[in-house]
């Protein structure tokens, strides 16, 4: 076994360590060290692909391996996070008639329907240079961001403490995740300004946004990029 081969696959472990030790995390209510694993498993997903294709190093272990992890630190993770802050958000309300029963199934159709993209993902050929449907990091990235920004920034607290908002992301995402909806991919072939315009202006938005806004910045970043490729798919449906 060559150990060079493998370095991918130690990455993508440590996604999953990242991943179960947030929803220990969720289990003792410090959801903002849960965020920072959802991090942590962002960072190990961005380099074990990197070093993959630096290296040479594919192998069907490694794409499965990946994928499992992303189910994890990107679909059951947020679901725990989100229904923690549904709970926090409507007290006792969240424990009486239809209400509590159904809240959980529509909080983790997120981990469903990302176990069911990244399935998807796996064996469509059409996702090469492009994402169809919105991939799991960003909606990891996004709901990292919720305790992160009640930690640091209370005065959105309003906002994120939205049980019926929550709801209805978790409905919406859901949705967002397997559908035929394409989306930019952040893989450079090359360097050069032109035929790479559109992605760098995205990334300095991208910065420009996290200097002056925070935390805040990230759930603007996820939307901005979802509807920056909608935009740019329906004015160039070629690239569909």
């Amino acid at each position: 076994m060559s150990i060079k081969k493998e370095i991918p696959n130690i990455l993508t472990l440590g996604n999953l360590l990242a991943g179960c030790l947030g929803l220990y995390f969720v289990m003792q209510s410090k959801l903002e060290y849960a965020a920072y694993m959802i991090f942590i498993s962002l960072v190990c997903d961005f380099l074990d692909g990197f070093l993959a294709r630096l290296l040479h190093a594919y192998s069907d272990i490694g794409k499965e391996l990946d994928s499992l992890a992303d189910v994890v630190s990107f679909g059951i993770l947020p679901s725990f996070i989100l229904l923690n802050l549904v709970e926090q958000s409507c007290g006792n309300q969240c424990t009486i008639g239809l209400f509590g029963f159904y809240k959980p199934f529509l909080v983790f159709s997120l981990a469903l329907m990302s176990a069911y993209r990244l399935a998807k993902f796996n064996v469509d050929t059409r996702q090469t240079d492009q994402f169809i449907g919105v991939p799991t990091p960003a909606n990891g990235l996004l709901v990292a961001s919720l305790p992160l920004i009640l930690h640091f920034q209370p005065e959105y607290a309003s906002y994120i403490l939205n049980f019926k908002g929550i709801l209805i992301y978790s409905v919406l995402m859901s949705y967002l995740l397997v559908s035929e909806l394409p989306l930019m991919a952040f893989k450079f072939k090359t360097w050069d300004w032109k035929s790479n315009q559109i992605k760098f202006i995205f990334l300095f938005y991208c910065i420009a946004a996290l200097v002056m806004l925070k935390f805040v910045a990230f759930p603007i970043i996820v939307i901005s990029y979802i509807l920056l490729s909608g935009i740019i798919f329906i004015l160039n449906p070629s690239k569909k």
